[in-house]
């Protein structure tokens, strides 16, 4: 083994079988073991639940909408739409891109929900069989979903949670809806058989989900008729290569937007999260290396007379720093292990049994979501070891100044 590693480690074990109930640098290293441990909870905790934040918003968002949706040039992000063609072979040229889950078909349509004392404005959603169904069957709170196989168009419906307290409608009830074609009222009466609730104010208060043949019908189109593709990806992060992976695909009559440039303000709400993380990890950064720096003069200071024998002995200025930084960078892999210890086990507790709860009409959540993600942790952990670590070299360079003759006498 070296010499400094073998001397520090000597002095870890010495120090951990010493009684320290005369000293008073035990109370001053457990604040810096404290510190670290603190810090890296803190630091956890903030990555994990900016994660689970973002994912959780994304995943509503993109619920109502896809990653991705293509429709009519001319259409751009309004609820009435234009036809464009089930094209088959574009449908089987997307699905085989390795990045895309699946693709759906869909049409929108604007209409007036009529009840017995109050009307609503809406959005009617068509969709068919190829549609996923995975995000609001997470977000039922009652009843079931449509049954879109039949033979002719289903009047089965769902609706929000929230329209159905402002209209004062339940599961198995019939309800009206007005919409317009060529300026002639075309009503249509669904029955709903389900409630979904998913916090997002925006998209709660005007969805309905049901029959895409209702809209066809209605607008004069023909089965192979539809409003446009939402093309889902197996990862969020694709949605930046969204021209590389769809645009290049698609005819030149239709065009692409991602659920960001649909959606800009909620998208740059969750961006600007990142800077309040990044603020606390560098906080938490300087607070973590100041109290080391304080623990590592005093380890110093407590070994003076030990310095003077190991220059004595032949021992140069930088082996006796390293000593000092192996045996910090001891006291911070003890911050680190119940930092990590901590911030876990707090951030599992509230993953599988949320304790934490949030107003949903602010946040769009009912409790904090925390997401870990082991590569952020990893770096988390090594970033804070090579910092600290680091921080300690230039503090380390009052060994320098130590005479040998005195420190020897230090103690006497």
């Amino acid at each position: 083994m070296r010499f400094a590693p073998f001397v520090a480690f000597r002095m870890i074990k010495s120090d951990a079988s010493a009684s320290y109930k005369k000293k008073a640098t035990k109370p001053i290293l457990y604040i810096a073991i404290a510190s670290v441990a603190i810090g890296v909870a803190v630091m956890i905790l903030s990555l994990g639940i900016l994660n689970g934040f973002q994912n959780e918003i994304r995943n509503k968002v993109i619920g109502f909408g896809g990653h991705i949706r293509i429709v009519a040039f001319e259409n751009g992000n309004g609820t009435e739409q234009e036809s464009i063609d089930k094209d088959e072979k574009l449908i089987a040229e997307i699905s085989s891109i390795p990045q895309v889950l699946n693709i759906q078909t869909y049409a929108q349509k604007p209409g007036i929900l009529k009840t017995k004392d109050d009307i609503l404005g809406v959005v009617f959603k068509g969709v068919d069989e190829s549609f996923n169904w995975q995000f609001f069957e997470k977000n039922l709170v009652s009843g079931s979903l449509p049954d879109l196989n039949t033979n002719k168009a289903s009047n089965s419906i769902i609706i929000s949670k929230k329209i159905a307290s402002k209209m004062e409608l339940e599961t198995g009830q019939k309800m009206l809806v007005y919409f317009t074609q060529n300026g002639q009222p075309r009503p249509r009466n669904f029955t709903i058989t389900g409630i979904y609730h998913t916090g997002m104010a925006g998209f709660d208060d005007l969805y309905l989900l049901g029959d895409i043949r209702h809209i066809q019908r209605i607008n004069g189109w023909n089965e192979n008729n539809i409003g446009g593709f939402e093309v889902n990806l197996k990862k969020y992060k694709d949605i930046l290569r969204a021209d590389e992976l769809v645009y290049s695909s698609i005819p030149y009559n239709l065009s692409t937007s991602t659920i960001r440039e649909s959606n800009p303000e909620i998208f740059a709400w969750l961006e600007l999260q990142d800077i309040n993380v990044v603020i606390i990890i560098t906080l938490v950064f300087m607070v973590s290396a100041i109290n080391m720096t304080t623990a590592l003069l005093i380890l110093i200071l407590e070994k003076t007379s030990l310095i003077g024998i190991l220059k004595a002995l032949g021992a140069d200025n930088w082996q006796i720093r390293k000593i000092f930084l192996f045996q910090a960078a001891y006291l911070i892999g003890l911050g680190l292990f119940w930092g990590n210890l901590f911030g876990l086990g707090i951030g599992l507790i509230q993953h599988y049994h949320p304790f934490i709860e949030l107003p949903q009409e602010s946040y769009y959540l009912t409790h904090v979501p925390v997401h870990f993600n082991s590569v952020h942790i990893i770096l988390l952990n090594l970033g804070t070891l090579i910092f600290c670590t680091l921080s300690l070299i230039i503090p380390s360079y009052i060994v320098t100044k130590i005479s040998p003759v005195k420190a020897i006498r230090f103690n006497a």
